[in-house]
């Protein structure tokens, strides 16, 4: 929901309040938050305000103490309260009264809140509490509790176990606690993937060192939900939803769940329980949303995966990202999971130090990857050998395929299976579609990739160069929801690769407020302002249309490298390239 002032005041008075129906940024349980915007946002007076009244209002529905909390950003704050789980839609409506209030009270009179008296609304809002709450919902999850067995709610389904073990009901028709088939019921591993750069290829890496150990495994992503290898969902599921599909397929005895930042930002965790949760890496990206203005709120967002290893779980991070890392120290749910490091180098310094506690570790050395464990080092191969490493040109998936062997080994995969896939992945285009897929055409390199912040993209140019290309073409994009500066950055990082040729692509479905021509034109200025000469850039506005132009452009000994946004393009792409399509 949001508000905004009469036409004479334009000023706005909150934004964005929503539920967060899992541990999340500010609290380890469900909550509610919204951001307050305009003059007041910045007005301490008018938070102690907004605490005290939120406080008072909990008290009289009786509701557990509230702990609001506000985070003050440049342009914005974001105010956050624990609320009952069952209740949440009645928390939003209580953190907007509380604001409206307390913007009024300290002379920001932009809105008429409900009513100016505590005990007045507490009627009301214990009344729509009352209409909100779910007794038989309340019952039977609590009766999940008492088995032991993991709940996924959503505003339609309930479902108990998870995969292959799990149930699912609709909200409409719930059973009695007594109906439920408990004994066949039961949890599954479950493995959960963020991070800036490398999530899917962490994740599909994980699957199929899964079902190279017997597991049917299933997994979502940003490009859809797959189980046993076949795709059950397509889109962006690397979310809440993504996670509820997967878990609860009944084809699934082994789960490995992206967990993108928009979802941690908007719902919170769907999971609370995880045998592993992997970190890749931080990146400065999406800068302005959700309350993220830094690489250190970023890295907040992406640790909310460890309220989810309180049972006994695994932290898997990145050793050499610093923000990461002291971030991680710094939160209390982060400190004290279990940890399991891994960096490019297995002598580095972080590393060291765990092994000598006992702990976990995957690093390389002698141009070989070692994963130690228990204090003993168990070589997984020659890096060069390994395909995703591209002869260890890749040298970010060596950071993932380390990840995914100490995330694999939590979750009790066998080393046979680690050393197994590890042999093979990434040799077919298939095996990671869309993730530095590799294709000849025309005698020339082609590389389709998801590269879309400054660090991805960087590394993806590095893999471009170490093949030594005669002549280097780039197709360059990016989503209006970046801003001025990201965008920028963007297309700075493409110009310290001296592209012979960048060929600029319009993305109309991905405008996100801004106007056609606007992300081209702020790309060219910063290509040209880093040195690359106007005469290599041009322009496409059809992603499909710019992709087979270049494809057109390539000569023997040229590499053409392709960050694609849209999945049905990387598709069409990838046919043409596997069909050996001679365009003219």
């Amino acid at each position: 929901m949001s508000q905004t002032a009469t036409d004479a005041e334009p000023r706005f008075l909150f934004d964005d309040s929503r539920r967060l129906t899992g541990p999340n940024r500010y609290f380890d349980r469900p909550a509610v938050v919204l951001t307050a915007l305009g003059a007041a946002a910045d007005s301490e007076a008018a938070h102690r305000c907004w605490a005290e009244h939120v406080a008072e209002v909990c008290t009289a529905l009786g509701w557990p103490a509230p702990e609001p909390r506000a985070q003050r950003h440049a342009s914005d704050a974001m105010l956050a309260f624990a609320a009952p789980e069952d209740l949440l839609f009645t928390a939003t409506e209580v953190n907007e009264w509380a604001w409206e209030r307390c913007a009024s009270e300290a002379g920001f009179d932009f809105a008429q809140p409900l009513s100016s008296d505590v005990a007045t609304v507490a009627v009301l809002f214990a009344a729509r509490a009352e209409r909100e709450r779910s007794r038989p919902l309340a019952r039977l999850k609590a009766a999940a509790q008492a088995h032991g067995l993991p709940c996924f709610d959503d505003d339609d389904t309930l479902s108990i176990g998870a995969g292959a073990g799990s149930v699912s009901y609709p909200h409409a028709a719930l059973p009695l606690a007594m109906d439920v088939p408990w004994p066949r019921l039961h949890d599954v591993p479950t493995i959960l993937v963020t991070g800036s750069n490398g999530k899917t290829t962490t994740t599909r890496l994980l699957a199929a060192m899964a079902a190279a150990a017997g597991h049917r495994a299933g997994y979502c992503a940003t490009e859809g939900v797959v189980v046993g290898g076949d795709t059950v969902a397509a889109g962006d599921y690397a979310g809440p939803a993504g996670a509820r599909a997967v878990l609860r397929h009944q084809g699934v005895d082994f789960a490995v769940l992206e967990t993108a930042r928009g979802g941690l930002l908007r719902r919170g965790l769907a999971v609370r329980r995880a045998d592993a949760a992997v970190v890749t890496n931080i990146s400065a990206d999406h800068f302005g949303e959700y309350g993220i203005h830094s690489l250190e709120d970023i890295a907040q967002a992406k640790l909310i995966v460890a309220h989810a290893l309180r049972g006994g779980g695994t932290l898997v991070l990145n050793a050499a990202d610093e923000c990461l890392m002291r971030i991680a120290a710094r939160l209390p749910h982060a400190a004290a999971a279990k940890r399991a490091l891994f960096a490019q180098a297995h002598d580095h310094p972080a590393l060291a130090a765990l092994r000598a506690q006992g702990g976990s570790t995957c690093g390389a050395r002698a141009g070989r990857l070692w994963l130690a464990l228990d204090g003993h080092n168990h070589d997984l191969g020659a890096v060069t050998e390994l395909p995703l490493a591209v002869g260890g040109a890749a040298a970010y998936n060596l950071d993932n395929i380390a990840a995914a062997a100490l995330a694999a080994h939590a979750a009790g995969l066998p080393l046979s299976a680690i050393r197994e896939t590890l042999a093979r992945f990434g040799a077919q285009p298939q095996d990671n579609t869309g993730r530095l897929e590799r294709w000849a055409h025309r005698g020339a390199a082609v590389l389709i990739d998801y590269a879309h912040n400054p660090d991805g993209l960087t590394q993806l140019l590095q893999v471009a160069r170490a093949l030594k290309p005669k002549r280097l073409a780039l197709l360059l994009g990016q989503a209006g929801n970046r801003d001025d500066a990201a965008i920028a950055e963007l297309a700075r990082a493409a110009a310290q690769f001296a592209p012979d040729l960048v060929l600029i692509k319009e993305l109309p479905l991905m405008l996100r407020g801004r106007a056609l021509g606007d992300v081209p034109a702020l790309i060219e200025r910063a290509l040209v302002s880093a040195g690359l000469p106007p005469d290599r850039i041009a322009h496409q506005a059809d992603e499909a249309a710019a992709a087979e132009l270049l494809l057109r452009w390539a000569a023997p000994g040229d590499v053409i490298v392709l960050p694609l946004h849209t999945s049905a393009v990387r598709a069409q792409i990838a046919a043409l390239l596997a069909a050996g399509a001679k365009l003219a």
